[in-house]
């Protein structure tokens, strides 16, 4: 398979791919746009209804990264209408809210945020618990308290 990708400025990769000029042309040039973007207001409604107009019809949208990138009601809009072939979600706008809208749609696939359900992740998290009690009983301050 070609892999495209978009970077705003030159990236070297250690696998076969080819980086384009714009998001909206690899909305358009390709079958699977996966978003894997840092969350925060530079990406937040990055993918809106100009990206999803570039897309296929035949194209899926996949979101991985934070659930604002995306705008909601544009791609519920595009799904609804059958502008893109389907989505598949494991992050939403206001989580854990999940929109009506998109759980009624036969167009795509949603999951419940599993960003962290990798080895190495869930081994970190309890690595911090065990930071945390040892701060505890010590009398220090917890590195990483929860309000």
């Amino acid at each position: 398979m070609e892999v495209l990708y978009y970077n705003r400025s030159p990236k070297v990769v250690d696998f076969p791919a080819r980086q384009v000029e714009s998001l909206a042309a690899l909305a358009a040039a390709v079958d699977f746009l996966v978003l894997a973007v840092p969350g925060g207001a530079a990406t937040q409604g990055l993918i809106g209804r100009q990206v999803l107009a570039a897309m296929r019809p035949t194209a899926h949208l996949v979101n991985i990264a934070r659930g604002d990138v995306v705008d909601e009601a544009a791609l519920i809009e595009t799904l609804r209408e059958g502008r893109i072939a389907g989505a598949g979600l494991d992050v939403y706008a206001r989580e854990p809210e999940v929109p009506a809208a998109l759980r009624a749609l036969e167009n795509v696939t949603l999951l419940p945020h599993l960003g962290t359900a990798a080895l190495e992740v869930r081994e970190a998290m309890g690595l911090m618990a065990v930071d945390n009690l040892r701060a505890f009983f010590a009398g220090e301050a917890l590195p990483n308290p929860v309000a």
